[in-house]
């Protein structure tokens, strides 16, 4: 795979991947879920998954693909199971603490917005465009950093929404900043028809299910949010195009290069379909070794 030319370092971001192993099995247990979404059954909060075992490993884990058990694959926690398990918890699991449960779990959803925030946060830092705003954006980190190892209570009266908006603020300031240089000397189309005849808007929130992406110039695209559930994006250049939630369940991009595209998590590349030929930003793997 080929490197980011402002790529950081894996080591910076090593607490904000998933490590089961210090992890008591919240995702399987804090969440809702349903078998609908490629998950193994119909799940209320709280309730442990049929295949969480007494040492919290998953029963399955091996064979998720072979099963169909998309929601697992791409379900991404951001190391907030660690966080909770080790630090906030100080390593005392809600089986054996079961008075502690409740909160646990609910610490375990807000600790998952932070470490998400924090993600991003992280990767705005190393990219050249957004230097001038890199002073606000350290100071942000700093801060959610800090709300991360704050005790139980005082996190539970975390207002999330307030500071997810905040942190926003500076990401759209560092897309614009990213996306502009991309755009630099290049046209990027504001729309496009597809091959089935449909016109497509492709922007912020785009409904793109199924669009036949290839050839369109995306670079410094915007897509925020959009929707590209099996859009065919085989050999698109995604250069400094915000990806940001976008959904890429079934996308193809096979041959794609999304080694300078910002924002994109393993969570949605895993949700693709990509080869050896995709090439990718340092800071994910290939699905195939996750």
């Amino acid at each position: 795979m080929s490197n980011h030319p402002n790529s950081f370092g894996d080591a910076s971001r090593d607490n904000l991947r998933a490590d089961c192993e210090k992890c008591f099995g919240l995702c399987c247990v804090a969440l809702r879920f349903s078998a609908s979404e490629g998950f193994p059954i119909d799940k209320e909060p709280a309730q442990p998954c049929l295949n969480l075992k007494s040492d919290f490993r998953c029963r399955v884990h091996e064979s998720l693909g072979k099963r169909g058990l998309k929601g697992c694959i791409t379900f991404e926690c951001f190391g907030a199971g660690q966080k909770v398990s080790q630090v906030s918890f100080a390593g005392q699991d809600w089986r054996n603490s079961p008075d502690s449960a409740d909160a646990m779990f609910k610490v375990f959803i807000i600790m998952m917005q932070l470490h998400e925030l924090l993600w991003y946060l992280e990767e705005a830092l190393t990219l050249k465009p957004s230097e001038p705003i890199h002073a606000e954006l350290r100071s942000m980190l700093d801060e959610i950093e800090r709300f991360t190892h704050l005790n139980v209570g005082s996190l539970m009266e975390l207002d999330i929404a307030e500071h997810r908006a905040s942190v926003n603020t500076l990401l759209l300031k560092t897309s614009e900043l990213v996306r502009s240089e991309a755009r630099n000397g290049h046209t990027v189309l504001p729309g496009h028809k597809a091959r089935s005849g449909r016109q497509k808007t492709i922007g912020r929130g785009a409904d793109l299910m199924g669009a036949d992406l290839r050839g369109i110039d995306l670079r410094g695209a915007n897509l925020r949010g959009a929707y590209l559930i099996a859009a065919d994006l085989r050999g698109s250049d995604l250069s400094g195009t915000d990806l940001i939630g976008a959904d890429f369940r079934d996308a193809d991009l096979r041959g794609a290069d999304l080694s300078k595209s910002i924002f994109l998590t393993q969570a949605q590349l895993n949700a693709a379909k990509v080869d050896g030929l995709t090439l990718l930003p340092p800071s994910l793997k290939h699905p195939s070794q996750v």
